[in-house]
Parts: C-alpha cells; sequence; structure tokens
C-alpha cells in the first residue's frame, strides 16, 4: 500500500531512541524527511546518522530541552527552516515516573506533566502557523494508554496522559476547520530503553521480585506478551499519512488489548 507520504516532512520530539526512533525511520522508509529532537546529543546525532544512512532522506538531529519554552520554539522554527516547511508533526517525547502515592513527591508530579504534557502543548502551538500557512497538517500524539486504564503504580503517568487525551481531542475541535487534524495513539507497555527501569520501580514500590514485577504487564495482556517499537511506530505512520487523514478528534489503544485492573489483582494475589 502506498501511504502517499513519499516528500512529506514530519518533526519527531524524542526521536533519539525508543518509539521515536522507530517512528523516525518508518517514516524515512516512506520517504519523509525528519527532524528529530532529544536532549542528549550523542545518540540523537548516532540515529540521525544512522536512519540518514540506511534510508537516504534527510534526518535533522537538533539538541533541545522541550521543558524550556524557548527551546521548544526554537526546536520547531529551526525544523521548519531546515525541512523546508512541515507536514506532520509526532509529539512523543516524555515519560512519567510511575509509582504509588505515598512515595510520589510534588516535583516527580510536577515533571510527570512537565515534558509529558507541556512540551506537547509547546511543539503544537509553535508548529500550528506553519500548518495553517501550508493549508493544513496532521499532528500525532504519543500519549499512552494509563489515560483510560487505570492502575496505581501509574497515577501519576495516568494524569498526564488523561490530559493529553484532552488536549487532543480539544485541538481536533479547533483546528478541523484549518484542515489540522490530531490523533492520540495510546500505547500500552512497549520494550524499550526505560523498561528495565519500569520494572525495577515496580519491583521496589510493590515490594515484590524483579521476576514477579516483569510478569505483571505480559499476564495482564491477552496475547501474553509487550509490544515492540516498530509495532507503536508502523501504526504512527499510517496515522500521519494522507489515507488517515479523517481520522481526527480520536484515541487509538495499541496495547494488545491490556485489562489493567488485573495487572493490580495479579500484583496483590
Amino acid at each position: 500500500m502506498d501511504l502517499q507520504l513519499k516528500g512529506k516532512k514530519a518533526i519527531v520530539t524524542g526521536g533519539s531512541e525508543g518509539i521515536g526512533k522507530s517512528i523516525t525511520l518508518a517514516l524515512a522508509q516512506e520517504g519523509v524527511d525528519v527532524a528529530i529532537c532529544a536532549r542528549r546529543k550523542g545518540p540523537l546525532e548516532d540515529t540521525a546518522k544512522e536512519i540518514a544512512e540506511n534510508t537516504g532522506q534527510k534526518i535533522i538531529p537538533i539538541t533541545a530541552d522541550l521543558t524550556e519554552t524557548e527551546q521548544a520554539n526554537s526546536f520547531i522554527e529551526e525544523s521548519v527552516r531546515s525541512l523546508e516547511g512541515v507536514d506532520i508533526l509526532v509529539n512523543n517525547a516524555g515519560a512519567a515516573t510511575g509509582g504509588v502515592l505515598e512515595y510520589l513527591s510534588d516535583e516527580q508530579w510536577e515533571d510527570a506533566l512537565q515534558l509529558k504534557f507541556f512540551g506537547y502543548v509547546r511543539c503544537t502551538r509553535a508548529v500550528i502557523p506553519h500548518l495553517k500557512k501550508q493549508g493544513g497538517g496532521r499532528v500525532v500524539n504519543l500519549i499512552g494508554n494509563d489515560g483510560v486504564k487505570h492502575s496505581y503504580w501509574e497515577i501519576a503517568p495516568g494524569a498526564a496522559n488523561a490530559a493529553g487525551q484532552n488536549l487532543t481531542i480539544s485541538l481536533a475541535g479547533q483546528y478541523g476547520k484549518d484542515n489540522i487534524s490530531f490523533v492520540a495513539v495510546n500505547p500500552g507497555p512497549v520494550r524499550t530503553e526505560r523498561w528495565t527501569g519500569l520494572v525495577n520501580g515496580m519491583s521496589r514500590d510493590m515490594k515484590i521480585s524483579y521476576e514477579e514485577a516483569d510478569q505483571l504487564a505480559p499476564r495482564s495482556i491477552p496475547l501474553g506478551r509487550i509490544a515492540e517499537t516498530l509495532e507503536v511506530a508502523n501504526l504512527v505512520t499510517y496515522l500521519a499519512s494522507p489515507l488517515a487523514h479523517f481520522v481526527n478528534g480520536t484515541m487509538i489503544e495499541i496495547d494488545g488489548g491490556q485489562q489493567k485492573p488485573m495487572m493490580d489483582a495479579f500484583r496483590d494475589g
């Protein structure tokens, strides 16, 4: 199937590793030039070089901390200038700390919102004038199923994700008249560089072994495993394409049918 993406220009936040790296690769394989950002310069430049060499597309690495409004604005402006336009924004940067209520500090709650939610707000706000100027575009927000499938260990990520989901649906209603469509993609557990840290955190807070914690997510998913980054990237690439332009103001879960209450039940039982 031709996704009609060849020649398009995309911006992907958090593009140096994990889901963001796979999204960048999948878009580039469809003929898209991509600007990516991350806070660490080395891994960012390594990823850009690797994907550019493997696909022949222009991959532009721009170091930026999206918790800072000025840096977020500069990242979008430099991306649009270097790409000579923009058709797609994929908000992906950021992750919130898991934990139970009694162990989460005010700073951790604030951090949960600062990048995962406000980073999306900043980049979207900065890119909207460019999309309107060229007659439309697409914003795909990588959020997470914690916002709709609740688990007490994921209370802070769930709050940040619920805010992001509300933002996506609200902006779809506001900017549809400008031919700019929005969609939220809600992954469940994904095998990324972060997975070991997440399992360690669950083990610590739930007072169970690492092995037991590592099995909580797979046991809550009917398919019996967590997702791979490329599975998420393939969905995002389709949703970013003109073929999916009428998919607007909705949330799409990619979590293997995960049942979050079962995670808590397994842990308690």
